[in-house]
């Protein structure tokens, strides 16, 4: 029995330096330590699952390990200035569809956060009434390939869960460097959950051109 409990040890002694290993690789790349999305895609660390299984999360982890820098990215001032962040960018790009709306439809037909359930959990952005047919957009802003296939797969979910939704849907992805890093119809066909046929995904310059083609109820 001891001799079965040294050998546990070891095994999980050596798991945690190939962890630490990671990380420290990792952060001598970007100069510090990956968040959950960013460990899933980095191919030197276990899933975040696993972590989370196995040692209690994230926080636990890095303070198993004894990293330098905050253990958890979700409290305290780091999770506080990526709230911040991440709000001025939303509104930033929220304004800019929707001023790109009013002035092609009007302001009475552009709604904005539109609730389509009847408990107001599941919203849109905006919705648009157009002269011959209405549409909803939900605008998003991956930060790489990992979270472009989450937050799709998050909105399949949600609209899912609203059958009532028969008018077409687009994903607005605006994050216009990463349009260039990846290939978007790629990973679209070889999703095992596809988009169902009134769900599509659009970048900015793409949308600006189906808008056209959009007849506002005011001409």
């Amino acid at each position: 029995m001891i001799k079965c409990a040294v050998i546990r040890t070891n095994d999980q002694n050596r798991t945690l330096d190939k962890i630490r290993a990671g990380f420290e690789e990792f952060h001598k790349s970007n100069g510090r330590y990956p968040t959950s999305h960013e460990i899933d895609s980095f191919p030197l660390l276990p899933s975040s699952r696993q972590i989370q299984r196995r040692y209690g999360g994230l926080p636990a982890i890095r303070a198993l390990l004894k990293l330098n820098g905050p253990t958890d990215f979700t409290k305290g001032d780091y999770s506080s200035l990526r709230a911040k962040t991440i709000g001025k960018r939303a509104h930033k790009i929220e304004k800019e569809v929707y001023d790109l709306l009013v002035d092609r439809f009007g302001k009475p037909f552009v709604h904005r956060e539109y609730f389509f359930s009847d408990d107001k959990r599941c919203r849109t952005d905006f919705y648009v009434y157009g002269r011959d047919k209405n549409f909803l957009v939900d605008v998003f802003y991956p930060k790489d390939r990992a979270n472009f296939v989450n937050c799709l797969c998050s909105k399949q979910l949600t609209y899912r869960n609203a059958p009532q939704v028969s008018d077409r849907v687009i994903f607005l992805m605006m994050n216009r460097e990463l349009e260039l890093e990846i290939d978007i119809p790629r990973i679209l066909s070889n999703k095992k959950n596809r988009l169902n046929p009134t769900q599509t995904v659009m970048n900015f310059d793409e949308f600006r051109k189906f808008i056209k083609g959009v007849s506002p109820r005011h001409d």
